[in-house]
């Protein structure tokens, strides 16, 4: 599930469990952001299980998220009842 992180918390005693806030498209979510150190506010990734696994551009997750939109209850699944209301 791509998403646009729009801010990033590091807690000062374990900066590798760095979390942020994650929009899919007006739901957000909080996201575990320790297997993309370099990904910051304003950038686009993708998200499994509530853990961003890579990167994106823009183009590239605009295109993902219109795939997911056309599949029939593929928001819902991925993000809870609240991903119908976008």
């Amino acid at each position: 599930m791509p998403g646009r992180i729009l801010d990033v918390e590091v807690p000062a005693d374990r900066p590798d469990l760095r979390t942020g806030t994650v929009d899919f498209g007006g739901v957000r979510r909080t996201v575990c952001l320790a297997y993309t150190p370099e990904a910051g506010v304003g950038d686009y990734v993708i998200v499994h299980v509530g853990f961003a696994i890579t990167v994106v551009d823009e183009d590239e997750a605009a295109r993902t998220l219109a795939v997911l939109r056309a599949m029939p209850g593929a928001l819902e699944t991925e993000l809870g009842p609240a991903a119908s209301a976008s």
